[in-house]
C-alpha cells in the first residue's frame, strides 16, 4: 500500500492526546436545516461534500496552506447490496456521518483531515492512497470476486477496515461469511478493554451502546438502546496479521455512524450517546489505526 502519510504519523504521534479529555464544546453552530433519512448518492459522486445533508447541515472548514496531500481522509466503501434481506445501503448515514466526524476528529485532536471525505469502490486504483476504509451496513455485505482480491490485498499491505452498524445473529453471519472469503484461515476475535486501543487518546471503560436516533431518544425513559433482541450485547471484534497488527474491527451491536450523523439533532442524544461513545471510539480507532 502507498503509505505516504509521515506528516499524519507525527501529528498523531506529537499531539493525538492533548485534547483527549477536553468536551466536545457542544454542537457546532452553523449547521444548516433539519432532517433526516437516507441520502442517494450519485454514481458521478467522489466525496460526501457532494452530497446533500439529511439531518442538520454539516461543518466546513481549510486546512493551511501545504497540507493539501498530508491530511487524513474519512473514505467510505461503496458497494453492491446482497439479495439476501438484511442490512442496509453502504450509503446509510452518509454524508452527514462522514463530515461531522471528520470535522470531530480535526477539532479534538492536531490532524489535518480532508474537508470532503471520498466514496470509493474496492476495485478503484487509488485505494491503496487511503489507509483507513469504512464499511456500513455490513450485515448486508456483498463481495464480488474481484472485490475479495482487492481487500485482502488492501489489508495485508496495511490498510484498516471499519465494520459498523449492523445487529443480531443473522447480520453478524452474513458479514462474517464474506469475510471468510477475503480470510478463509483468519478468525474474528473479541477484543479485550485491556486493548491499547481503548486507552490511545480517549479512556473507554466499557463497549458502550450507540442506538438509532429514535431509540436513542426513547432510551431516557424505557432504557432500550438495542434495535433487536439478539442485539443487545455490544462486541467489538477484530482480525489481524501474522505479526499481531489489527487490520479489521467490526462493532457490532451499536450504530456508530448515526452518532455522528445525528449528533445535532436531539440534545439528550448527543450528550449520551454521540459525545460518551460514538466519537471517544471513532477517534481512538483512527488513533491506533494509523499509528500500528
Amino acid at each position: 500500500m502507498k503509505r505516504a502519510f509521515p506528516l499524519i504519523m507525527l501529528f498523531l504521534v506529537i499531539a493525538g492526546v492533548v485534547m483527549a479529555q477536553r468536551r466536545f464544546g457542544g454542537r457546532p453552530r452553523g449547521f444548516g436545516g433539519y432532517g433526516g433519512g437516507e441520502s442517494y448518492i450519485p454514481d458521478s459522486a467522489r466525496t460526501a461534500r457532494e452530497v446533500e445533508s439529511h439531518s442538520t447541515g454539516t461543518p466546513v472548514w481549510k486546512n493551511p496552506g501545504g497540507f493539501e496531500k498530508d491530511v487524513f481522509t474519512f473514505t467510505r466503501v461503496r458497494r453492491a447490496r446482497s439479495d439476501y434481506g438484511r442490512g442496509g445501503s453502504w450509503a446509510t448515514d452518509a454524508p452527514d456521518s462522514d463530515l461531522n466526524f471528520s470535522y470531530r476528529l480535526q477539532q479534538m485532536t492536531s490532524l489535518k483531515v480532508d474537508p470532503d471525505g471520498r466514496f470509493l469502490w474496492l476495485t478503484d486504483k487509488d485505494l491503496g492512497d487511503y489507509p483507513f476504509i469504512y464499511m456500513v451496513e455490513p450485515g448486508s455485505l456483498y463481495l464480488t470476486d474481484p472485490e475479495i482480491e482487492a481487500l485482502r490485498k488492501y489489508l495485508l499491505n496495511g490498510g484498516f477496515l471499519m465494520l459498523d452498524d449492523f445487529w443480531g445473529e443473522e447480520e453478524w453471519a452474513g458479514m462474517a461469511d464474506v469475510m471468510k472469503k477475503v480470510f478463509p484461515e483468519r478468525n474474528f476475535t473479541e477484543i479485550p478493554l485491556e486493548h491499547p486501543i481503548y486507552h490511545c487518546v480517549f479512556e473507554i471503560k466499557s463497549k458502550g451502546q450507540v442506538p438509532n436516533i429514535r431509540l436513542g431518544q426513547s432510551s431516557q425513559y424505557d432504557g432500550v438502546t438495542w434495535e433487536r433482541y439478539d442485539a443487545k450485547e455490544v462486541h467489538h471484534r477484530a482480525i489481524f496479521d501474522d505479526k499481531g497488527r489489527m487490520m479489521v474491527i467490526a462493532t457490532h451491536n451499536t450504530d456508530n455512524g448515526d452518532g455522528w450523523e445525528r449528533e445535532g439533532e436531539d440534545d439528550y442524544y448527543f450528550r449520551t450517546f454521540s459525545e460518551k461513545i460514538a466519537y471517544p471510539l471513532g477517534i481512538n480507532i483512527i488513533f491506533y489505526a494509523m499509528t500500528h
